[in-house]
């Protein structure tokens, strides 16, 4: 799939994904550590962000959402009315250098085809401050597909492997790695990794 049907697919699906979704879990609490490492009134970038309900509905006040899906945006207008919503591409976030404090990724970079994830990684370094952080999902495997009736519909899949995105975010400018392991919307045990912008 490229990257215009990957759009028009999360469309399709944002209402289904956002209603199967349990907004719980201890996923969610790894937002709480994350916020306790940040400066006071800290500016947050959620890439992914769908419908809001899971991550950046958690974030400090004034957040920024950014999402692919239009349809997922009007659903976060509706569960966040007070985040600052972008829709854009992961690989040319339309943030100033520099901007955010932190970065949050659940469930977003491996939708993007993996030879993209480098360009995502660095993205997410320009927009961070020195010293921000970034939170997101570390893929476990090695994988490129399209799930046929995921959500009642069809979505695209796709990640170098644990090591290699490792590897990624290292020659990103990342540094202080540490993953921990946590339970995703959907009740999968899924790993997270921190990183600190170099």
């Amino acid at each position: 799939m490229d990257r215009t049907e990957i759009r028009r697919a999360w469309d399709a699906i944002s209402e289904t994904y956002a209603h199967r979704r349990d907004p719980t879990g201890s996923d969610a609490a790894l937002i709480d550590d994350l916020r306790d490492t940040l400066p006071a009134e800290p500016t947050v970038l959620d890439v992914g962000c769908g419908d809001g309900a899971r991550t950046l509905a958690n974030l400090p006040a004034g957040s920024v959402g950014l999402d692919v899906s239009r349809r997922g945006l009007e659903l976060a207008r509706e569960t966040v009315p007070d985040a600052r919503l972008v829709q854009a591409d992961t690989t040319a976030i339309p943030l100033a250098d520099g901007s955010v404090d932190a970065v949050t990724a659940y469930h977003a970079v491996f939708h993007v085809p993996r030879e993209s994830h480098p360009a995502v990684y660095r993205e997410f370094a320009r927009v961070l401050r020195p010293g921000g952080r970034l939170l997101m999902t570390l893929p476990s495997g090695r994988f490129e597909t399209v799930r046929e009736g995921w959500m009642g519909g069809r979505m695209f899949f796709s990640a170098p492997g644990r090591e290699r995105t490792l590897a990624q975010l290292r020659e990103a400018g990342f540094t202080d790695l540490r993953t921990e392991t946590a339970t995703d919307p959907l009740g999968s045990s899924t790993e997270f990794v921190f990183a600190t912008r170099g």
